[in-house]
């Protein structure tokens, strides 16, 4: 096993992250009527007794799972975790994200381990129940843009393809075929790269639907782990949401609750979505088209569709399948055909469920633990054995690569080139020199503080143009602090943002995964440093 050291430092130190994120971290009370539970074991236990009154499909659940697996090689944890779906007394903790080709981003990795430690804690400490992890994929997304794209060692690898749609239903050609060889050109020569691209071809063949190749994927990935994988762009789970689609065809119900939610969220913080008059979009083949409403028809202009208000509400009865969610109401679906106590998601996912109360309440549906999934900085020892000797601590390499040069510098350079001392004298002076003016004349008052301004900006300028050139005395210093940010924070953003998995798998194969396992906090919710030795 790779031996490694952790370090956790909290969300805000970071500055990564937004102020409702922070915010709701530190329980903040102006937060707190936007979702129903801390994140927390008693939160968990009070999300536990809303699920246990409500009737999830569970039969269905299972048998849908059943057929999506079939063919597959199912571990005996997996094979365990769909069974025990059956039972009362089971729960998930669940995770979502689209079917990014090759897994996209690292955080998808990160998102769905934190729900199987999750589960795995809620074992231990909660032990009359059980948990099963699941990755509910959001297949009906149509953003190829985002989807469609993975940055491999630096360099971004696209899917160029002319199908459009939902990007789930797409089919593996040609030119994805050519994205594998690029791949292996890439990781190929790391000690489990073969291995990898070899699951990769395994997993992606000609013809075969990306939602069934990430299905595959992820089931090969987190064979060991149990986690199950539900694919929600079915007829049969679809037919469980159907008094809520119905509910949104009829009233519309939906758009005034989250414009009350945003009107009372935007005082304060940043709108995530406000979502349309009409929430559902209308999906057929690989097509997914907005269901927009002119006067009485519901119109599917793309298709050149219009249905009256009964036709599409037996539209809705004859084909479930043909009627997709958006992000207002997706969440309403994933909860009514899991029996979930737990969400795991990144900060925009957590900002947008939080304008989702009301929906909830209105459809019925139970609200569960909002968890703000694991984030993780992966360091070589090396790396960070230079930062000590740079005179840094770990929380500091979040600040940007000019302010750590400047606290080098202030910290190490031998010349006395701090005015500090200068500028409180001054301050000090234009004080007397008020009061005597204020004696004189009163109106002068105002002339002497523009002064001090003035002469505060001056000494300022003064003294960013002697750091300058005390900076340029730490050549080296300068190079070390850029190579190592650039490494930890390429493009100015987060590893997990940037960076795809094969990168680490190639070299560390499948204890990469069972170190993140590790490393992951479970409730804790901490920013986690991973320094591998």
């Amino acid at each position: 096993m790779i031996d490694f050291d952790c370090y956790n430092v909290s969300y805000e130190q970071t500055g990564y992250f937004s102020k409702l994120v922070t915010d709701y971290l530190n329980h903040s009370s102006s937060l707190s009527e936007f979702y129903s539970y801390q994140p927390s074991l008693e939160g968990i236990k009070a999300s536990i007794e809303s699920r246990q009154s409500f009737d999830t499909p569970r039969d269905l659940l299972v048998e849908v799972l059943a057929e999506q697996y079939q063919g597959l090689e199912q571990s005996q944890r997996l094979q365990g975790n769909i069974s025990l779906l059956s039972k009362k007394n089971t729960f998930t903790v669940t995770t979502a994200h689209q079917p990014n080709i090759f897994t996209g981003p690292l955080y998808f990795i990160y998102k769905i381990l934190h729900a199987v430690k999750l589960a795995d804690y809620l074992t231990k400490e909660l032990p009359e129940n059980n948990y099963v992890p699941v990755y509910y994929m959001g297949s009906e997304d149509a953003d190829l843009d985002e989807l469609g794209q993975i940055n491999l060692a630096g360099q971004p690898l696209m899917w160029q393809t002319k199908q459009t749609g939902a990007v789930g239903r797409m089919l593996v050609d040609k030119q994805f075929m050519q994205l594998i060889d690029a791949i292996e050109g890439q990781i190929g020569v790391l000690e489990n790269g073969p291995s990898l691209v070899q699951l990769f071809r395994t997993t992606y063949t000609l013809g075969k639907t990306i939602q069934q190749a990430t299905l595959e994927l992820v089931n090969s990935l987190f064979a060991e782990y149990g986690v199950v994988v539900l694919i929600p762009d079915n007829a049969k789970l679809k037919s469980a949401y159907h008094s809520v689609v119905k509910k949104e065809l009829v009233e519309r119900f939906s758009h005034e609750l989250v414009s009350e939610t945003i009107a009372a969220l935007k005082d304060h913080y940043k709108v995530q979505t406000a979502g349309r008059e009409l929430n559902l979009f209308y999906l057929l083949g690989q097509s997914r088209i907005r269901i927009e409403l002119e006067k009485d028809n519901y119109l599917i202009k793309e298709l050149g569709i219009s249905f009256t208000q009964t036709e599409i509400l037996t539209e809705l009865e004859n084909y479930p399948e043909r009627f997709s969610a958006n992000v207002i109401l997706r969440g309403g679906f994933q909860e009514t055909v899991l029996p979930n106590i737990a969400f795991i998601g990144g900060g925009g996912e957590l900002a947008y469920w939080m304008e989702l109360k009301k929906v909830f309440e209105a459809a019925e549906i139970p609200y569960p633990v909002l968890v703000l999934r694991n984030s993780f900085l992966i360091m070589k020892q090396s790396q960070y054995d230079k930062l000590g000797k740079l005179g840094f601590e770990l929380p500091s390499i979040f600040n940007n690569a000019f302010d750590l040069l400047n606290q080098l510098v202030k910290r190490e350079s031998a010349s006395n080139w701090d005015i500090s001392d200068e500028m409180k004298a001054i301050s000090v002076l234009y004080k007397k020199l008020q009061e005597k003016a204020a004696t004189i004349d009163s109106t002068l008052n105002e002339h002497v503080i523009s002064l001090e301004i003035k002469s505060a900006k001056k000494l300022a300028e003064l003294e960013k143009k002697i750091l300058r050139s005390e900076r340029n005395k730490f050549v080296a210093s300068k190079r070390q602090i850029a190579a190592i940010k650039e490494d930890l924070f390429p493009k100015n953003s987060l590893q997990e943002r940037r960076y795809n998995f094969s990168d680490y798998y190639g070299r560390m194969g499948k204890e990469f995964m069972q170190l993140v396992y590790q490393a992951s906090p479970a409730l804790e919710m901490q920013f986690t440093i991973i320094v591998i030795k």
